[in-house]
């Protein structure tokens, strides 16, 4: 078997999921010359960094035109090492991911197994999952939304409390937050806790904004509503600051969706800078990476949380890893309720009572709507 074609989809897909993004997701479909293709996912945050990985996966289709989708292994290695000389990381690492992605589908569908069981096999039934309530809302609306996620049988919930500051808005992180956002962002956490319970086990998401002193002073602020992670506290550029807030706050820390493959989280494990790793199986280096990434923070018994506020791909390809790490913590899932992702695929996922239930089908498990992919495609980058 050899590879054919790889083709970057470019959704523009409004009625699906928006999640902080215009409406745009990004996926990999890998042909092969025996008819057996596999999907991958990439989803970014902004149209300017979709636009870049489409661009890269374009590049990256001649050279593997030829190859052995089984060689998983061999071609992780040669597409990163055709980087080295410009930066292995970023939107390279995000072709990476989609790509492997796609090769372990291809595999699982050749070998009749889903990709779980080719990982070693399962260690649990299914996928807790933890989720979002709607961003930019108020105390009522937090409570409110906070009691539906309890209710429906999710244990575990993530927001960001503090409001957006002037100066991001242009792009600018000043890494401050005043003194009337930061009394808003203390109610809307406290009305978080009184709709979920005291059992709902809180997240707040940071998304690496503050300086070491507001992210201290935040922290703090928010520890008596019982916070059970602090999410990249500071910007991910600098591991000295991370330290320095780890060793001030008493709320564990999580980090690791924009860390590069396991290279990058290295010193993070050595350097005991984070109580949770969160890579995205979509940006890390696909799921190969993934996989060795939950191998090394098992080593220093770090439970490992999956990023994913993407597409269905990014939730399954996740979970197909996680099925088979013993360190397991939850599943991000950008709702609780999943059905918009139901235009894409051909079968719905499976969430009961706050799990995903995986598929049994042969490799991911799921097959793409073809149609729905055809009629909302950017002209640019789409297959036929």
């Amino acid at each position: 078997m050899k590879i054919t074609k790889v083709t970057p989809w470019l959704l523009h897909a409004e009625a699906a999921y928006s999640f902080g993004r215009p409406g745009e997701y990004v996926f990999v479909e890998v042909e092969t010359d025996e008819g057996v293709t596999g999907w991958g996912e990439i989803t970014s945050t902004y149209p300017v960094a979709n636009r870049a990985v489409c661009a890269v996966l374009q590049q990256l289709d001649e050279m593997l035109q030829g190859e052995d989708p089984s060689k998983i292994e061999k071609i992780w290695n040669r597409i990163f090492r055709a980087f080295t000389y410009m930066g292995s990381r970023g939107a390279s690492t995000n072709a990476i991911s989609g790509i492997d992605i796609a090769l372990w589908d291809i595999r699982g569908k050749v070998l009749n197994q889903p990709i779980y069981n080719l990982l070693g096999g399962p260690v649990r039934d299914s996928i807790e999952l933890y989720t979002h309530p709607d961003p930019n809302i108020g105390p009522d609306e937090a409570k409110r939304q906070a009691k539906e996620i309890a209710d429906s049988g999710h244990t575990a919930m993530k927001f960001d409390p503090f409001p957006t500051m002037p100066e991001e808005r242009q792009g600018y992180i000043s890494g401050k937050m005043d003194a009337k956002n930061e009394g808003i962002g203390v109610e809307i956490t406290a009305a978080m806790r009184e709709g979920a319970g005291p059992e709902m086990e809180l997240l707040i998401d940071a998304h690496g904004r503050f300086d070491v002193p507001t992210a201290v002073r935040l922290a703090r602020a928010v520890e008596s509503s019982k916070i059970h992670w602090w999410e990249e506290p500071v910007p991910v550029e600098s591991t000295h600051a991370l330290k320095q807030v780890k060793e001030q706050i008493d709320i564990p820390i999580s980090v690791g969706e924009r860390l590069h493959t396991r290279w990058e989280v290295v010193q993070v494990l050595e350097q005991d800078l984070a109580d949770f790793m969160m890579p995205d199986v979509t940006w890390t280096g696909g799921i190969s990476e993934l996989k060795k990434i939950s191998t090394m923070a098992e080593a220093y018994y770090v439970p490992v949380s999956p990023h994913d506020a993407s597409g269905p791909i990014n939730v399954l390809a996740g979970a197909h890893v996680m099925m088979s790490v013993p360190n397991f913590y939850k599943l991000e899932t950008a709702r609780h309720r999943l059905s918009a992702y139901d235009v894409f695929i051909e079968t719905p996922l499976d969430v009961r009572e706050g799990h995903l239930h995986m598929p049994d089908a042969p490799g991911l498990g799921i097959e793409m709507n073809r149609d729905f992919l055809l009629a909302n495609a950017d002209e640019q980058f789409r297959g036929e």
